[in-house]
C-alpha cells in the first residue's frame, strides 16, 4: 500500500511513528497519572471540556490559518505550540492547575490538524485516500506494541516518575519529528493559491466565506449525515479516552502496570485482520463494513460493562472486538470524509467541521465525568447509545445514495 502513496502524503506518513510510539507508551495512563497527581475525576471531565471549548475557537480560525499561512507554516508553527510545548508542561505537572494550561496549549492542535489533513490529502487521488488513511492507522497499530513499554516504565519506577520521563520523551521526539517533516513535504498546488488569495482578504471577506462555506454544508444532506456520523464516532473516541483507563484500573481492580497489555492485544488483533481481513474488503461496500464495525463497538462496550472486577479474559475479548470495529470502521469514515469535501473549500470546510464535531462533543468530558461518579458503566453505555445512532444515520446514507443512483438511473433511460 505504501509504495502507492506518494507526495506530500508519503512526506507525513513516514515520520508518523515519532509521534505514534512515544504517545502509545504514554496515553494509557494520561488520565491515571493526573489521578495519581490529586486530580479528581470530576476536575479530569472539567480539564476535558475546558480544553474541548478552546478548541472550537482554535477549530473556527484553523481553515483562516491554514489558508492564510499555507500549509506547511502553519502545521510546523501551531504543532510546537499545541504539542512541544504542551508535552513539556505535561512532565514537569503537579496539580490541576498545570494540567489545565496543558490543556489550553494542547488545543491549539485544530490548526495542525487542519494543515496535516490538507497536506495529507489534497494531491492524493481519491481512490487513494482509504489507503492513506489505512496506513495511517497501521502506523498507530504497530505503535500501539508500543504501549507495554510504558508499563514497564511504570513497573519499575512507579507511575508518575515514568510519566514525566515518557512525556520528555514525547517531546524531544515530536520537535524532531516537526522540523524533518516540514523539511520532506513541500506546499500544495491549492496552499499556494489559497495563501495568494487570502492575502487580499479582510476579516469581513473571510467571515463571509465562512458563512458561505455553512451554507453549503447545511445545504448538502448526504454532507450533513456524513458529518453526523463522523461527529458521533469522535464522541465515542473522547469518552472512552478519557475514562477508560481510570475504569480498568478502579472498577475492575487491574493493576496499573498491567493495563498497558490492552493497547498491545487491540493492535495484535487489528494487525491480523489487516493482513487476513481488510486486503478482501471491497471499497464500494464501504458504508455497510462501517455498520459492522460500529456493531463490533456496540458489542465490545457490552462486554465490558458486564465483566466482573478482575476477568482480564473478559476484557481482552472486549479489547479485541473494539480494535475489530475500529479497524474495519475507521479508515473508510476518514475517506468517506475527506470524498465529500470538495478540493477548493477543504480548509474551511474541515475547519467547520471540527467546530461541530466540538461543539457537540466539548460537554463529554464533564457528562463523562457525572456519569462515572453515579456509576463507572455509564460512559460506556453513552458510548453504545451513539454507536446505534452511527449506525442509524449510515443506514439512512445508504438508503440516499440508493435512492439517488435509481433516480439517475430512471432519468437516463427515460
Amino acid at each position: 500500500m505504501f509504495k502507492k502513496i506518494q507526495g506530500n502524503a508519503r512526506g507525513c506518513l513516514i515520520y508518523e511513528p515519532m509521534f505514534i510510539l512515544p504517545y502509545s507508551m504514554l496515553t494509557t495512563y494520561a488520565t491515571v497519572y493526573m489521578f495519581q497527581l490529586g486530580v479528581s475525576e470530576r476536575q479530569i471531565g472539567l480539564i476535558t471540556s475546558v480544553g474541548l471549548i478552546m478548541q472550537i475557537f482554535t477549530s473556527f480560525i484553523s481553515g483562516y490559518l491554514t489558508d492564510r499561512m499555507g500549509r506547511r507554516r502553519a502545521l510546523l508553527y501551531y504543532d510546537l505550540v499545541s504539542w512541544s510545548a504542551a508535552a513539556l508542561i505535561w512532565a514537569v505537572s503537579q496539580n490541576f492547575w498545570y494540567f489545565l494550561i496543558a490543556a489550553v496549549f494542547n488545543s491549539f492542535l485544530r490548526v495542525p490538524n487542519t494543515a496535516w489533513y490538507c497536506l495529507l490529502v489534497e494531491d492524493t487521488a481519491q481512490n487513494d485516500r482509504s489507503n492513506v488513511f489505512r496506513i495511517l492507522q497501521l502506523i498507530g497499530v504497530i505503535g500501539g506494541l508500543f504501549a507495554p513499554l510504558g508499563g514497564l516504565l511504570v513497573n519499575h519506577f512507579t507511575l508518575i516518575p515514568a510519566m514525566r520521563m515518557m512525556y520528555a520523551i514525547f517531546c524531544v521526539s515530536l520537535t524532531v519529528m516537526f522540523f524533518a517533516r516540514n523539511f520532506a513535504t513541500n506546499e500544495t498546488e491549492i496552499g499556494i493559491r489559497k495563501r495568494k488569495e487570502s492575502a487580499s482578504y479582510n476579516l469581513k471577506d473571510t467571515f463571509q466565506a465562512y458563512i458561505d462555506t455553512v451554507k453549503t454544508i447545511l445545504s448538502n444532506r448526504a454532507l450533513m449525515i456524513v458529518f453526523g456520523v463522523y461527529i458521533s464516532f469522535n464522541f465515542q473516541v473522547t469518552l472512552q479516552n478519557t475514562y477508560l483507563s481510570i475504569y480498568l484500573v478502579e472498577a475492575l481492580n487491574i493493576s496499573d502496570a498491567l493495563i498497558s497489555i490492552f493497547p498491545a492485544v487491540s493492535s495484535l488483533a487489528m494487525l491480523a485482520l489487516m493482513f487476513l481481513v481488510v486486503p478482501r474488503l471491497k471499497e464500494n461496500k464501504a458504508q455497510g463494513y462501517m455498520i459492522w464495525g460500529f456493531s463490533l463497538a456496540i458489542v465490545s462496550k457490552i462486554i465490558l460493562i458486564a465483566v466482573a472486577p478482575g476477568q482480564i479474559t473478559l476484557v481482552i475479548i472486549s479489547t479485541m472486538l473494539a480494535a475489530a470495529g475500529s479497524i474495519i470502521s475507521s479508515p473508510y469514515l476518514e475517506a468517506v470524509v475527506a470524498n465529500s469535501i470538495d478540493d477548493e473549500q477543504r480548509a474551511k470546510m474541515f475547519s467547520i467541521l471540527q467546530v461541530l464535531v466540538l461543539l457537540c462533543i466539548s460537554p463529554s468530558g464533564i457528562i463523562g465525568g457525572w456519569t462515572y461518579t453515579i456509576d463507572p458503566r455509564l460512559p460506556f453505555i453513552l458510548i453504545i447509545i451513539s454507536s446505534i445512532v452511527s449506525i442509524v444515520l449510515m443506514i439512512m446514507l445508504m438508503r440516499r445514495k440508493a435512492k439517488t443512483l435509481v433516480d439517475h438511473l430512471d432519468v437516463h433511460t427515460g
